[in-house]
């Protein structure tokens, strides 16, 4: 008895250890097992209590009538399926007539405490089906990518999503997208993510970067065309729409609209031309953008003119013609001048790290969904690289970038150095490599 006792205390206390250090193995292992039990113990109980149940048909309250037995209980919506991941269940529902997915919806945080789980999120897979995912732990405490994750050209993993699935970086389907934060929020790794992800891929980065150039100038040798100054700015601003020009005019003589063309051969933007005639896509990271709109003189109200000019018709035209935009900054609104509420409308894709104040929130959410403006003024400041991620169809969802450092970031760019190519228009701001090699050195010296 005493020995099964002491292997029963081994056990659990190897079990607790593992839970602690590695969640997930502890998840797979042991967690998912006991989670599938009891959700399905308690399925019933739990749809009853949070009120998703249906009153049965007049039909069998009339059978139970006429046969005097005891009146049939309310049904409950029928399980399709139970399916476990790396990081939780995923409970798929058939709904009841009279059900609707927003009553599932709406009730998540309750079923989160009867179901016991970290987090779970609804959605409606077809007409009368739902599917709940549900986090068996907090997979945003350690952020762990999967080892393997789908990426494709301009598609790339950039974070973890707090329901465990990867949240992607697709510059296709949103082209332009603005990236908020304050200091030590984790906006400067979120960046160096995606430009280490990017590296590897056949697109050309071209970088502004006012604060002299602290942040990409260690990241040079990957980049195109780099700016550290405004009157550089403005001068790459106003090259990459000449390019924009020029690949407009490439498209239009290649269009081949005449009568005997099939329609599919039609295009309107780069990724309609023949591969031998496609234009490389170009992505611009802008880091601190207020630097480019703030001004102490006419002569320099002017040049801010002039930029915010170029951004807007940047996000407004560069989709078709593989130019895509990434901004970052601390804030964004209607104080840094006419023109940029202008800019920010364009801006699709909407990431918010921890802010200072609710109205740095507002600037990102207030438009598209009030409940993500909340959600960022809750962010922890002992978790940097936490954001809320969202587009303009409201749509949002809470993630964490995995820590990238400044070396691994260089260490990958200087790795694809050779898929650097050289772009004509942006010639001019080719960045130099002396500088870049002795921020480099500093990076090293520091580490």
């Amino acid at each position: 008895m005493t020995a099964v006792l002491i292997t029963s205390l081994i056990a659990g206390g190897l079990a607790l250890l593992l839970r602690w250090r590695r969640p997930a193995w502890y998840w797979l292992g042991i967690g998912v097992l006991i989670a599938s039990v009891r959700v399905l113990v308690r399925y019933g109980s739990v749809m009853e209590a949070c009120g998703l149940t249906v009153p049965p048909s007049r039909m069998r309250l009339a059978l139970a009538r006429a046969t005097r037995t005891v009146a049939p209980s309310s049904r409950v919506p029928h399980i399709l399926g139970i399916r476990p991941t790396r990081t939780g269940l995923v409970l798929r529902i058939k709904l009841r007539p009279g059900q609707d997915a927003y009553d599932f919806i709406a009730s998540t945080d309750r079923l989160r405490h009867s179901f016991t789980m970290q987090g779970v999120s609804c959605r409606e897979i077809k007409a009368g089906v739902v599917e709940l995912r549900m986090t068996g732990y907090d997979v945003l405490k350690r952020v762990q990518m999967p080892a393997r994750a789908e990426s494709g050209v301009l598609r790339v993993p950039v974070s973890l999503r707090e329901d465990g699935a990867v949240h992607y970086r697709d510059y296709r389907e949103v082209p332009h997208a603005l990236n908020l934060g304050a200091t030590q929020s984790g906006k400067s790794v979120y960046q160096r993510r995606l430009v280490a992800a990017l590296a590897g891929q056949p697109v050309a980065l071209v970088g502004i970067d006012c604060k002299n150039g602290v942040e990409l100038a260690p990241l040079a040798r990957r980049f195109s065309a780099l700016a550290a100054n405004q009157d550089d700015a403005l001068g790459l601003l106003e090259a990459l729409i000449e390019r924009m020009d020029g690949i407009y005019e490439l498209i239009r003589a290649e269009q081949r609209i005449s009568a005997d063309v099939p329609d599919a051969e039609i295009t309107a933007d780069i990724w309609g031309l023949p591969e031998h005639l496609r234009p490389l896509p170009v992505v611009l990271l802008i880091d601190e953008v207020a630097e480019l709109a703030l001004f102490a003189s006419k002569e320099e109200e002017k040049r801010r003119d002039r930029i915010v000019t170029a951004l807007v018709r940047l996000v407004q035209l560069g989709r078709a013609a593989g130019i895509y935009v990434e901004i970052c900054g601390q804030r964004f609104g209607s104080e840094l001048g006419k023109g940029i509420t202008m800019l920010r409308a364009q801006l699709t894709g909407r990431v918010a790290h921890r802010v200072n104040d609710e109205a740095s929130a507002n600037m990102a959410f207030a438009d598209i969904s009030p409940d993500a403006v909340l959600a960022t003024t809750q962010i922890p400041t002992e978790r940097p690289g936490t954001a809320v991620v969202g587009d303009s169809s409201g749509g949002w969802v809470i993630t964490r970038t995995p820590y990238t450092s400044l070396r691994q970031a260089v260490n990958v760019c200087n790795a694809e150095a050779a898929r650097t190519p050289e772009l004509p228009e942006l010639a001019d701001y080719r960045p130099s490599l002396a500088p870049a090699l002795k921020a480099v050195e500093r990076v090293s010296e520091a580490a």
